[in-house]
């Protein structure tokens, strides 16, 4: 009976925590996607999800049907997946993949591949290569106090990229900066555009990836918990737009978020033992306000 009555508690408490959220879950990627750490809905075939997996899979993009059944895939000739954390496109419809995870702040190889948009139903891709570098980053790795150099997520506006550090540093306070890099092939040293916090508790303020609306005038950052919302912003000084902090009242290892349109977000966890592993839409509820 005690048992039973365990049971229905958590059942009880499992329910509520569903009903009070407004993430709606999509479906269930599939058993070999396990670790989906970028995802976008392609400009050119919107009932395409693109996505890739992280550290040690596959150098692959994986274009999902709706119901998340894989389509096709394409292959990046010639690249190994160091640590891909992030997909993003450009107005023309060209995507990126973020080659700069960078857990322990040691890489000298920070790369973003460009995948043209005439090859994405191709099976074999051959990407443009843009490296980067930090400037202000003297030691590899730094100490433990001053490690943010990790990057989660990005997104490419008016032909830079602008990157959105993940702080790994002890004591964790929420400070992320900003980098931006031209999107040109070549070797490049980040510019830092911007600094900000997000809040002091990492397991709910680290970012894991970020996304810029089709209509250029909202970011949406992601945390385990949270989304960050910066809107209306002058140029590309994102800090300078409203910022709205969303509770999602879910907790998991989420790993990725794009627009599906101006005010749908499709955000993706990564399948922890029998949880995660899915896909889910959000549907952002606040006025846009100039």
């Amino acid at each position: 009976m005690i048992k039973y009555l365990r049971f229905i508690v958590i059942f009880l408490a499992l329910a509520c925590q569903k009903s009070e959220t407004d993430l709606q879950e999509l479906f269930s990627f599939p058993n070999k996607l396990k670790e989906v750490s970028g995802i976008v809905v392609l400009n050119d075939a919107p009932d395409l999800i693109g996505c890739v997996e992280d550290s040690g899979n596959k150098n692959k993009i994986y274009l999902l049907a709706p119901n998340g059944t894989i389509q096709r895939s394409m292959e990046l000739k010639g690249i190994k997946n160091k640590d891909w954390e992030d997909l993003t496109q450009d107005v023309q419809g060209n995507l990126y993949v973020g080659d700069f995870g960078n857990n322990d702040n040691i890489r000298r190889d920070l790369v973003i591949y460009k995948l043209d948009k005439k090859e994405l139903l191709n099976t074999q891709v051959t990407p443009a290569a843009i490296h980067f570098s930090y400037p202000e980053q003297k030691d590899f790795p730094p100490k433990k106090k001053n490690r943010y150099f990790d990057v989660e997520g990005f997104v490419v506006f008016q032909n830079h990229f602008y990157l959105f550090t993940k702080n790994r540093s002890t004591n964790f306070d929420g400070t992320a900066y900003i980098y931006k890099v031209p999107n040109v092939s070549g070797n490049h040293q980040a510019k830092k555009v911007g600094e900000f916090t997000t809040g002091s508790d990492y397991d709910h303020y680290a970012i894991t990836s970020v996304a810029l609306s089709p209509d250029q005038t909202k970011i949406a950052i992601l945390t385990h918990s949270k989304i960050i919302l910066f809107q209306n912003f002058r140029g590309d000084n994102f800090l300078t737009g409203k910022r709205t902090e969303i509770d999602l009242k879910h907790f998991s290892q989420k790993e990725a978020i794009c627009f599906k349109d101006n005010e749908t977000l499709y955000i993706a966890d990564e399948k922890v033992k029998s949880s995660g592993g899915k896909l889910y839409v959000f549907k952002i509820q606040i006025p846009n306000q100039n």
